[in-house]
């Protein structure tokens, strides 16, 4: 009896052990073990929001973004004894590495130096970014110690088309260069987190564990004013007159002159954006925006524009040479007699001596109040990453103390601007005196169809709808009757346009050996609906605007016949170029 009492004690002893061990375990440190628990056999992933796409004006894309993967491996697997023995690893290591592209010694070596580092090492990067074939064929293998990570990728279908424009993307998904940075608050999505819990035996996540931690969102889609056809075109057309000429670059920018739209800038050389190290760093951006330069004659016409909408442009006669008592030195680049020139006249020859005489009618500062109201001397409202404002030279206070600047600035030297600006000055004229505020995006469109971003659309008038008229009539005179008029000839059409020919400084106080030669005009001339501005730097083979004629020749037709613009109805008037 006494042994069964005893043995009683001691099972109640026992059970009571038990009993108080299970409730240690279920309810005082539940919440302890199950944590530690968790951090064993849980896992979140990122859920990536998707980067926008970036559209032309027609919704032709030309960034979007495609699903790459990470292939990862667990160190400490891949070496327990559940792998398998040393030759089971070598020969997994084997066909992963027949997949990848890499020997079997590097990926063991990974591992390896993994667990030197760690030996609880669960985590190491085999190779980034891989397509979808890639994917599938690692994932057939079957290993149990491999698993891969969703990692979205940016892909660019039009290759080097609007490269310039578009920018790119680095290897960690950061936004490197051109709209994809300027617009990375459009474009970029949130990632999300999926929490995840998986087998310790054999890594593979369980069925329906898987659970939101937070939710992706997607970036919006940003739309350009530009048109990928044209903008393969006119870069197309850069591109072969640049080879011909062995030029060192060329920009073409092409802009909507009622409203300031940009539909094509073409950068050569140029970047295709899925291979950025493919040219060098200078040659990855958009010079059209970012290289000023001292315009020449081309930036006659806004001096005209100026005079004409001050009254001051009366005719007068023009030395060819002049030396002004303030010690001014001003020539032609050709030898003529003293003329009796009206401002179209010295358009069409392209005088100097000619402009001085007539931009010095006005004050400096009412020179340079024009240049400002023309956008000059500011970023455009593009804001392109690392856009140039140009330099205005100080201004008036300065030109007034340097004699030979009040001068130069007046016929396009002493002062820089980009391309885009002098291709603002000539929309300007061509729209009625109008300044349309620069375009590039058209807008920024959420996921929910939210649009923000929304260019400004409001202009302002710079000189009057006559003074515009009267330019734009010199400037047809310029076409019809200057040394380039049988190159850039377009027929059935009124064109305005000027050459130019300009030094470049070296950034040393000094000029380069070489000219940058453009062309800068609209058409039709009657009812202007498109600017072409050309800029060629050292056309080794032709230094000269005969250079950049038969670009904006090829260019301007392009763009005429793409829009199926009507002919103009009337030839162009006549003025006289001399009194």
């Amino acid at each position: 009896m006494r042994r069964v009492i005893v043995t009683g004690f001691a099972l109640v002893a026992l059970v009571g052990v038990f009993l108080v061990r299970l409730v240690d375990i279920q309810v005082v440190r539940a919440a302890e073990f199950n944590e530690q628990a968790e951090d064993v056999r849980s896992r979140t992933t990122p859920v990536w929001g998707e980067r926008g796409e970036i559209v032309d004006a027609t919704g032709t894309v030309l960034a979007d973004s495609v699903m790459r993967y990470d292939i990862v491996l667990s160190p400490k697997q891949a070496r327990s004894k559940q792998s398998g023995t040393p030759e089971v690893l070598t020969e997994y290591a084997g066909e992963l590495g027949g997949v990848l592209g890499m020997k079997p010694e590097d990926i063991i070596g990974i591992i390896d130096s993994k667990l030197a580092e760690d030996p609880d090492s669960d985590y190491a990067y085999v190779k980034k970014q891989v397509d979808t074939d890639v994917y599938e064929k690692v994932r057939a293998l079957k290993v149990p110690w491999v698993y891969t990570e969703e990692h979205p990728g940016r892909r660019y279908p039009n290759g080097a088309v609007a490269g310039n424009l578009l920018g790119f993307m680095g290897d960690e998904g950061e936004a490197q260069a051109g709209l994809e940075l300027a617009e990375d608050q459009c474009l970029a999505g949130s990632d999300g987190e999926l929490s995840q819990l998986r087998s310790l035996s054999d890594w593979v996540t369980i069925p329906g564990s898987e659970r939101v931690v937070k939710q992706a969102k997607n970036g919006g889609t940003l739309k350009l004013t530009i048109d990928a056809d044209l903008q393969f075109a006119v870069q197309r057309i850069a591109e072969a007159q640049v080879q011909a000429t062995q030029a060192d670059w060329a920009t073409v920018t092409v802009m909507e002159a009622k409203t300031g739209k940009i539909l094509a800038i073409a950068d050569v050389p140029t970047v295709d954006p899925n291979n950025p190290t493919g040219v060098d760093a200078v040659n990855r951006g958009s010079r059209a925006f970012t290289a000023p330069y001292e315009p020449g004659s081309t930036f006659k016409a806004l001096t005209a524009a100026s005079v004409v909408d001050a009254g001051k442009s009366e005719p007068g006669v023009i030395a060819g040479y002049r030396i002004k008592p303030d010690g001014a030195d001003i020539n032609d680049s050709f030898y003529h007699d003293d003329e009796r020139y009206t401002l179209t006249g010295v358009l069409i020859d392209s005088s100097n001596t000619g402009m001085s005489l007539f931009g010095e009618r006005l004050t400096s500062q009412q020179r340079y109040d024009y240049m400002k109201k023309f956008g000059l001397g500011e970023a455009s409202e593009v804001g392109f990453p690392g856009e140039e404002t140009g330099d205005l030279h100080g201004g008036p206070e300065l030109w007034d103390s340097e004699a030979q600047t009040r001068y130069a600035t007046m016929f396009g030297q002493g002062l820089t601007t980009t391309a885009v600006q002098i291709a603002s000055v000539y929309q300007t004229i061509a729209n009625g005196g109008v300044r349309m505020p620069v375009t590039l995006v058209e807008g920024c469109t959420d996921e929910n169809g939210k649009v923000t971003e929304k260019p400004p659309t409001e202009g302002r008038q710079v000189v009057s709808a006559q003074a515009a008229s009267q330019t734009s009539q010199m400037l047809e005179n310029v076409y019809t009757h200057g040394w380039l008029r049988d190159t850039w000839k377009i027929p059935g059409y009124r064109v305005a346009a000027k050459t130019g020919t300009a030094q470049v400084p070296d950034g040393q106080g000094g000029y380069q050996h070489g000219y940058l030669v453009s062309v800068s005009g609209f058409a039709p001339a009657d009812d202007p609906k498109y600017v072409v501005s050309v800029s060629i730097m050292n056309p080794v083979k032709m230094n000269s605007s005969a250079a950049s004629a038969p670009v904006f020749r090829d260019v301007m037709s392009q763009v005429l016949i793409k829009y199926r613009t009507v002919p103009s109805g009337a030839p162009a008037p006549e003025l006289p170029a001399t009194w």
